[in-house]
């Protein structure tokens, strides 16, 4: 990642294919340095395409788990492009109880990033119900799915959902980055967690990947939107890392993250300057931004003290697609347990 002044160029925007030898060449749609109006962002849209199934890879699964008398399904929203066919669902655990700290996992944010979203159902089907003995979990699986169909970073409007959940933010001028208004899929799940009016959320991981197409299309896509002449490539390095919020600093917590995750798959090193991404790295494999509500980003939709997002490389040569979602699933184990062994009480 990069300091603030950088950071949408490089926050979930690069891959570690591409060097800063290679020409960076325009966008098909708009004229560099002009950003976009209605038309050129119509003219996106229409030219995505379906490439996978959102009903039968995410809905099938979700309904499956619907049979379980253990949790409960919410259909929360659904969204204009398609209501029939893109509805949003978040799957709960029945057992809520006021001494139960509560746990919001999201994935699919970037409908994209598949082990996001099938991480997130892996913990459902496997794990969820052994650690609803001890917190009260809500999940949503895949908080933009026409994302998720057509393999976009964006929602159907050109915009950035992961940007989308604090609207009214400080709009600061010159900055690279900057919150931007509500979309459909943020704004459903606020509206849900604002009914489920829990008073305190203890935890929250928002689940990510990092994809090649980061670099050769999201990124180059952003700066055709925005009017931005675009800079050279970026680099990232190959493995798993998170990303920490400034103001919750939970150096242990991490720890038990990377550990439970680096028996699935490999760690990101550190660049040759003692960073990833351009970023600080405040431990081994966890890189510091700004305030994650100020940003917008969905990770700071609740004030949970655990936070965190999570980054799966998937074309990693040393990794597969399952390895991926077992990371995902992995990332989640270690931050409850950790949570558990200090809390001693809510394990007995």
């Amino acid at each position: 990642m990069l300091l603030l002044a950088k950071f949408v160029f490089y926050f979930f925007s690069v891959n570690s294919l591409t060097t800063p030898s290679m020409a960076v060449s325009a966008y098909s749609i708009g004229t560099p340095g002009t950003p976009w109006g209605a038309v050129q962002k119509k003219q996106w849209r229409d030219t995505r395409e379906i490439q996978r199934c959102y009903n039968e890879e995410v809905v099938g699964k979700i309904v499956a788990l619907g049979q379980d008398e253990a949790f409960e399904i919410h259909e929360y929203g659904a969204l204009s492009q398609d209501p029939s066919k893109y509805k949003m669902f978040a799957v709960q655990t029945k057992n809520w109880s006021r001494d139960k700290p509560c746990v919001l996992i999201t994935g699919g944010v970037h409908g994209y990033e598949t082990s996001g979203v099938q991480g997130a159902l892996l913990f459902l089907s496997s794990r969820a119900k052994h650690y609803s003995k001890h917190f009260n979990i809500l999940v949503a699986p895949c908080v933009s799915p026409w994302g998720y169909e057509t393999i976009q970073r964006w929602n159907a409007q050109a915009v950035d959902p992961n940007r989308s959940f604090n609207p009214n933010g400080e709009i600061v001028e010159g900055r690279s980055f900057n919150p931007e208004a509500a979309t459909e899929e943020s704004s459903a799940l606020i509206q849900l967690l604002d009914r489920l009016d829990v008073q305190q959320w203890t935890c929250h991981i928002d689940l990510h990947e990092t994809t090649d197409t980061d670099e050769t299309e999201f990124r180059p896509a952003k700066c055709a939107r925005d009017g931005i002449v675009r800079s050279e490539p970026g680099i990232i390095p190959d493995g798993f890392y998170l990303v920490q919020d400034e103001t919750s600093p939970k150096p242990e917590w991490f720890t038990a993250m990377i550990d439970a995750v680096r028996k699935v798959t490999h760690i990101a090193p550190p660049d040759d300057d003692g960073k990833i991404i351009d970023e600080e790295v405040s431990q081994e494999g966890v890189i510091v931004i700004p305030c994650k509500k100020s940003l917008g980003l969905c990770a700071g939709v609740t004030d949970a003290p655990y936070r965190t997002t999570t980054e799966v490389y998937p074309d990693s040569p040393n990794a597969t697609a399952d390895q991926c979602n077992r990371a995902q699933v992995a990332c989640i184990e270690g931050a409850l347990n950790h949570i558990l062994e200090k809390d001693a009480c809510l394990s007995n």
